[in-house]
């Protein structure tokens, strides 16, 4: 059994040393994961070394051009990813950059969507600096919604993770046409009592750096999240190793890492909000998460439809919304940009057709 270390919070500044330009964040956290592991599988360990060595030197792709905004409130715009007809808005979480939901073409969900026949906007959130002030009720209703309201026409709406609770959020305050979630949670009373209180452990002893910053760094929420199952951590990194450094799974490895590794920070608002009402007092799953003035309901007057996934830890099926629902064979990512994300678009073009 792999022993997981305590998560420590420290300014992002006292690990600069150890941080490469490519590796995982927070290095010196990954790199304890890998000597726990050695304890008891010094094979896998040692393999581990050998994916982070071919990590950090392997040819990073050109990056995608940036998709052209149709709308702005402030830092925060909505993407052209093509299309025609009736709008789509996709959501992605606050925590990661939104260029998973439109990785490259052979992934990309926003280009999917395009191709199903619907027009597709990308929701870039900006950088965190240009939203300190912000809650998580206020991204919503300072930026979600005026964006809503700028396309003239009731959209549809598709939120990725945390992205789509905040969609459930905007449905009950806005005019759209349907609402489909991602591996979106919604009751987190239904998290494992050992993760959430791990994560308030973390959040306690990181609080005074947040309030320091007013932010909580991107390497704060990556340690809760390795947490859940160190090992795996450790031994997707073993299995990189074994990959033919030139093939497309490769190729995808190294860019999902970075992706993984590029998060902004969580402005200060929006962090105590996430971690102190949703997962402490679970306040959506109880139907007293107040929005707009109002509080927040996941039984919408709209169509809507949920989608979860088997081997998520990050957000664990049991915790979605109400609603018809559909889970796959994949991780929370998997679902995504993953081989189970063939059938993930077949799913939502059936939805938005319905």
């Amino acid at each position: 059994m792999t022993r997981t270390p305590k998560p420590e919070a420290s300014l992002p500044e006292a690990d600069s040393a150890l941080q490469h330009k490519h590796a995982p964040r927070p290095l010196p956290l990954f790199l304890e994961l890998v000597r726990i592991v050695s304890e008891t599988r010094p094979q896998l360990a040692s393999k581990a070394l050998d994916g982070l060595a071919l990590y950090e030197q392997a040819e990073r792709a050109r990056q995608r051009p940036e998709r052209p905004a149709i709308a702005r409130v402030g830092g925060t715009s909505l993407r052209d990813c093509g299309g025609s007809g009736a709008p789509v808005v996709l959501i992605p979480s606050l925590i990661n950059p939104p260029h998973v939901l439109d990785l490259d073409d052979n992934t990309s969900l926003a280009a999917a969507i395009a191709q199903g026949g619907r027009r597709s906007l990308l929701l870039d959130w900006g950088t965190a600096d240009d939203r300190a002030e912000l809650d998580l009720a206020g991204h919503i209703e300072r930026l979600l919604l005026p964006l809503i309201g700028q396309l003239g026409e009731r959209p549809a709406l598709v939120g990725y993770c945390l992205g789509g609770t905040m969609a459930i959020a905007a449905a009950n305050l806005a005019p759209v046409e349907r609402v489909a979630t991602l591996a979106a949670p919604w009751r987190f009373a239904r998290y494992p009592d050992a993760g959430r209180k791990s994560l308030l452990t973390l959040w306690n002893s990181a609080r005074p750096v947040a309030i320091r910053l007013e932010a909580l760094p991107m390497e704060v929420l990556q340690s809760a999240f390795w947490s859940m199952d160190p090992e795996r951590t450790v031994a997707k990194f073993a299995a990189f190793a074994e990959l033919d450094p030139h093939g497309d799974k490769a190729r995808r490895f190294v860019t999902l890492e970075d992706w993984a590794n590029e998060g902004e920070a969580l402005p200060y608002p929006a962090a105590r909000a996430l971690i102190e009402q949703l997962f402490e007092q679970d306040l959506p799953g109880r139907g007293e998460w107040r929005v707009g003035g109002r509080a927040i309901s996941d039984r919408l007057s709209c169509l809507s439809f949920h989608i979860t996934a088997s081997g998520d830890r990050i957000t664990p099926a049991a915790t979605a919304p109400a609603g018809e629902t559909v889970q796959l064979d994949a991780g929370h990512v998997g679902m995504i940009v993953g081989s189970a994300r063939h059938r993930l678009h077949q799913l939502l073009q059936q939805f938005l057709a319905a």
